[in-house]
């Protein structure tokens, strides 16, 4: 039974356990690694409970990695489950095809769906593509509106994290300008941009009209997958066609300069508009492939009483607040269809 030392440890020749975020700037490349990170839940300065959140890297094209993936998630589970008495929460990444490999192992191991998402899909698009393909595989409409912005005297920079003042202050004026409710970890954004490790610290974009910065992008780019993390606009970028623009030489910045085989532009949040722009970019050479359930794991009664009972409560707050904001909001509502990956 592999045993999990406090701040970094082997946890077998294969793969370790950083409990220091400040450790993973000197590791090899390509070690598979778990990376926990303490959060805490208060209700009027009590303490009420504490848990870890955090990420699981490893090599995905490793001829092991399935084998890898078990490793790890068994350490969770003695760590965490046994050890710990607590609930361990898992949700994998989208898979690149209909099966999941990642999720079948967790229900085989004897984890629980708990939340779903309501529109689970991920759009993922291919990065090995030159130039020429990679503009044929685009969708018509997309191709099309592409084509327009390259004629709008646009420019695209690839800014360093000093710039991340220009970017908060066009991500807080989008936030006024459409009344949004952000419910994300934006907070956490400064931290990782500040981070010592180049492998694991995102990359800032902006496009510029003229003299004014009018779209900006946070893109991790660490592994074999990219994701899109953060995005703002200001009101002339729509026009203008920005985000064609700024997406399409963000994929070939990653074709050149990382090595990640597939940029993941997350989800749509309902919006239909947001899946036919996603859509049109995924194309014919990329996939549409929905995150699975979230999977639970309690070694004990008491923490899956409590663990159930607590995201019980979370899920129904988030809910309600989703609503709220649906009603505060002058702009658009979700209007996308569960079937929306069906229409062009």
């Amino acid at each position: 039974m592999s045993q999990l030392i406090r701040n970094r440890s082997l946890v077998d020749d294969r793969y370790v356990l950083v409990r220091n975020a400040a450790s993973l700037v000197d590791l090899p490349d390509g070690v598979p690694v778990i990376v926990p990170l303490s959060f805490w839940l208060e209700w009027r300065g009590a303490l009420i409970a504490r848990g870890e959140t955090g990420v699981l890297l490893a090599p995905a094209d490793h001829p092991d990695r399935i084998d890898i993936y078990r490793e790890m998630i068994d350490a969770l589970v003695g760590d965490y489950a046994v050890h710990r008495r607590l609930m361990l929460s898992v949700l994998p990444r989208a898979s690149l095809s209909p099966f999941n490999a990642e999720y079948d192992h967790l229900v085989h191991r004897g984890f629980a769906k708990s939340a779903e998402l309501a529109f689970p899909n991920r759009y993922i698009v291919n990065l090995r593509l030159d130039d020429a393909a990679q503009r044929k595989s685009f969708l018509q409409k997309w191709r099309y509106h592409l084509n327009k912005s390259e004629k709008a005297g646009l420019s695209f920079e690839h800014a360093p994290a000093s710039r991340l003042p220009e970017f908060a202050a066009l991500y807080e004026k989008m936030l006024d300008r459409k009344r949004f409710a952000d419910h994300s970890a934006y907070e956490t954004v400064p931290a990782l941009l500040a981070m010592g490790n180049d492998r694991l610290r995102p990359e800032l974009f902006f496009v510029r009209h003229l003299d004014e910065v009018i779209a900006g992008a946070i893109i991790f780019k660490a592994g074999d997958r990219a994701v899109y993390l953060y995005g703002a606009t200001n009101d002339r970028a729509l026009p203008l066609r920005a985000g064609y623009f700024m997406h399409w030489n963000i994929i070939r910045w990653l074709r050149d300069n990382t090595p990640a085989k597939w940029y993941d532009l997350g989800g749509t949040d309902g919006f239909q508009g947001l899946h036919q722009f996603k859509k049109g970019m995924v194309g014919e050479a990329g996939v549409i492939q929905p995150v699975p359930p979230v999977a639970n794991y309690a070694a004990h009664w008491w923490p899956r009483f409590a663990g159930t009972g607590a995201f019980m409560g979370r899920d129904f707050a988030q809910r309600a607040l989703q609503r709220i904001d649906w009603l505060r909001s002058a702009h658009a509502k979700p209007d996308q269809k569960r079937d929306a990956d069906n229409d062009e």
